[in-house]
Parts: C-alpha cells; sequence; structure tokens
C-alpha cells in the first residue's frame, strides 16, 4: 500500500454505529487502530473521542511514509535533508533573565553542558539533525530528559516518534506518554498542575488532529507517489523494454502480410534477447534476413506528457517541504531569480520558523526542568545564507539619525555599552 493509498484508507474508515458502540462501550477494551472514530461518508470532520489515559496512536504510518519518502523519493529525500542540515547547523545563545525583564549572555551553563553533549551515542550535530528529520518526516518529535528524579537532567535522547503514544488528558494536556518497543512499553507522566514532563513533544500544526502535528509528507503523500511511480516505469523501461526502441517487420507479397514460423519466431527473439540485450549490447548492428525490416520508434507526444507530469510532481514535493526547486535541480522553474534569492527563501520561509518552533518548545520545557528562567535563542547572525539581509538590517539601522547609540545597538541584539568602554 502506498502512502497516499495508506492515508485514504484511514480517512474513509468505520462507520457512526460503530463509533457509538465504542463510545458507548462499558468495557473500554480500545485497540490501537480503534482511536480514531470518524464520520465516514457523511462529509463530516474528524472526530476524536477518546477516554483519558487510554493511548492515542497516530493515524497513519510512520514507516510507511519514511519508506515512500524519505528512502525510495531522491527529490523527498533531498527536501528533508537541506532542511534538516540548514536548521541543525544553527548556533544558539543561552540567557538568564533578571527580575526586571532583563537578560544575561550565559558562557557556562548545565544546559549548555547537556546541549553541546546530549548523549553518549550522539553529538550535538548529530542530535539536531534527527530531531528535525522527525519533524519533517512525522510532523513530530520526542525528547527524553533522563536523570536522577526531581533534578535537572544529565542527558537527552530522541525517541522514534512511531514508538510513541500520547495518554489522552482530560482537557488538551495529556496525561502522559508511552513509549513501546518489543513489547515492552514505559510511561511518562505528565504533572496535572504545571505540565511538566521529562517527555517534550515538539510537534507542527495539525487542523484535525489534538495530539499530534502534521507531517509535511503527508501533505505531498499523492505527489511522492506519483514521482515513485514515475521512477518504476522509467526503470520498467529499462530492463523489460516496455516501450520498445524500435519493431521487426515481416515485409509480405502484395496480397497480404507475411507470418514467422514458430521456429523462426523463437530462434529471432532468442538471438535479440541474447546478443542485443543490455547495456552492453547497446549500438550493435544487426542482420536481418527473410523480409525482416526494422523500424525505428520515436518518443510520442504522451511519454513527453509523462515527463513533464513527473517533473511537476516533483515541484509539488518541493512545494509541501517548502524548499525552492531550483536547489534541487528540478527543472521547468525558475521563480527566484538566482539560487541566491532561493537559498534566501529557503531560510526566511522554512528554517527559521522551524528552528524559532523548536526552541521556544526546548526554552519552556528547560526552565521546568532547571527550575531557572533561562532562554534559549538561536544565533542568526553567523548564518552566511543571510550575510546579505543581516548587512541591510545593519545598514538601516546604522542609518536611523533618530535612535540613540543604545538604540541602535538594542536592535541589532546586542546590549547597551558599559561605562569603561565609554570611558
Amino acid at each position: 500500500m502506498t502512502a497516499s493509498q495508506h492515508h485514504f484508507a484511514h480517512s474513509h474508515s468505520g462507520g457512526l454505529i460503530n463509533q457509538l458502540r465504542r463510545l458507548f462501550k462499558k468495557e473500554q477494551n480500545i485497540s490501537h487502530k480503534g482511536m480514531y472514530n470518524e464520520m465516514a461518508g457523511s462529509g463530516m470532520q474528524r472526530s476524536y473521542m477518546v477516554m483519558p489515559g487510554q493511548p492515542v496512536w497516530m493515524d497513519r504510518s510512520y514507516a510507511q511514509f519514511s519508506q515512500e519518502a524519505y528512502v525510495k523519493n531522491v527529490i523527498a529525500h533531498r527536501a528533508i535533508n537541506i532542511v534538516a542540515s540548514s536548521a541543525s547547523s544553527i548556533k544558539y545563545t543561552a540567557y538568564t533573565l533578571g527580575v526586571k525583564g532583563g537578560k544575561r549572555e550565559l558562557k557556562s551553563h548545565p544546559l549548555l553542558e547537556i546541549l553541546d553533549h546530549p548523549n553518549p551515542q550522539m553529538s550535538k550535530g548529530a542530535f539536531f539533525h534527527a530531531l528535525y528529520n522527525y519533524m519533517m518526516i512525522s510532523g513530530n518529535a520526542f525528547l527524553q530528559a533522563t536523570g536522577p528524579k526531581d533534578q535537572a537532567p544529565s542527558e537527552l535522547y530522541l525517541l522514534r516518534p512511531d514508538r510513541m503514544a500520547v495518554l489522552a488528558g482530560k482537557g488538551t494536556l495529556p496525561s502522559g506518554y508511552r513509549y513501546s518497543v518489543n513489547n515492552q512499553t514505559m510511561d511518562f507522566p505528565v504533572d496535572r498542575i504545571n505540565g511538566r514532563s521529562r517527555i517534550l513533544h515538539v510537534k507542527s500544526f495539525h487542523p484535525l488532529n489534538d495530539w499530534y502535528g502534521l507531517s509535511p509528507v503527508e501533505a505531498a503523500a499523492y505527489s511522492i507517489d506519483q514521482h515513485n511511480q514515475s521512477g518504476a516505469w522509467n526503470q520498467a523501461l529499462l530492463q523489460n523494454g516496455a516501450r520498445p526502441s524500435g519493431a521487426l517487420v515481416v515485409r509480405g507479397d502484395k496480397t497480404g502480410g507475411a507470418a514467422l514460423s514458430e521456429d523462426q519466431y523463437t530462434r529471432i527473439k532468442q538471438q535479440i534477447d541474447d546478443q542485443f540485450t543490455g547495456a552492453a549490447n547497446a549500438g550493435r548492428p544487426i542482420l536481418l534476413e527473410g523480409g525482416l525490416e526494422w523500424k525505428e520508434m520515436s518518443m510520442s507526444p504522451r511519454d513527453m506528457d509523462f515527463i513533464q507530469a513527473k517533473h511537476a510532481s516533483a515541484r509539488d514535493i518541493a512545494l509541501a517541504f517548502g524548499v525552492p526547486p531550483q536547489l534541487l535541480g528540478i527543472p521547468g522553474d525558475n521563480t527566484y531569480a538566482n539560487l541566491q534569492e532561493a537559498r534566501l527563501a529557503l531560510w526566511e520561509q522554512t528554517v527559521i520558523p522551524m528552528v524559532e518552533h523548536t526552541f521556544d518548545a526546548l526554552t519552556g520545557w528547560f526552565q521546568g526542568l532547571f527550575n531557572e528562567r533561562v532562554v534559549l535563542e538561536p544565533d542568526m547572525d553567523n548564518v552566511m545564507a543571510l550575510a546579505t539581509r543581516n548587512q541591510a538590517i545593519w545598514d538601516r539601522v546604522e542609518r536611523a539619525s533618530f535612535l540613540t547609540e543604545d538604540e541602535k545597538r538594542a536592535a541589532v541584539g546586542y546590549g547597551t555599552r558599559t561605562r569603561s568602554s565609554e570611558a
């Protein structure tokens, strides 16, 4: 089953009667696939009726999306890696907030240490690269903080989204998270008062799901399937001759066409398979006898439309992941004047919003874990792709005669000058 077929099957399953039976059934014997109750066939939107404390599983296959998009599709794979690599390359700065709202940069802190060395198996770059990959493929990322109970964490780990289930709460706040692997489960509770947990769930917006984020792969599922089928078709052309490059025609007399005997047909077919099939035999001349004639076949308009359709589906995939087609080598799309503009659009429209969303979630989580008013901010000043934009900001602030020097410094992210520097 393809990614789009899997999504379609989940979006059109069940019925109203079965939903009501599951809802009012006294014995809460709810299976993983029965978590989602949907008004199928009535045109109504999805309705999630889950009892508190029950695990809510994702309504699409993470493994299927990973296989069809990241493993098999070159366009989706490259788009995901471009975004994840760009986002994970951004450095960050930690600040502590004062009582009056001022902030002071932290040069050393346990928070910075745990981010620089998350766990023995992963470096900082690998950790954030995997985090953003999970976000792009699943729309969800789950981080686990380990260490002694009621103390600051000592290590961070990423948990695979398909192994995680949200334990539904009475409202919009989950009651916990459940990790399942090899028929073993582990629950991580969520404090009902302050919402703190040893699990951080970073998710994108989903208009129909209270518990999980929407993956770009789900939005691009049909285009990914079309592109994969195009690749399979081209492979069949190379291996099986699905569209022959020519035809052998038997010339007949004036009264009609001629036919080959069974032995002649078998001998010619065997000769073509042995001597004229495959890359090693490309371009070899063929010897014809007995009234045989070779007719060359050219690419038909239908084949040309097929190629254009493949490029169109590739552009749709790039659009879903927020990557300009020029950066993926897709022909026929010159939305931006040059690659520099395309890279700037990638950062401003895709990478920066994702990074800021992630660091906002990390800041709130770490403040609860460390019991400190610590803020994590991504450092965009050192991003080479944004150098032109940053320079324009600096020039505009420098020419602002109505601003004081301290206001100019604050506008570009610096603090006020100290008395010693003024002297």
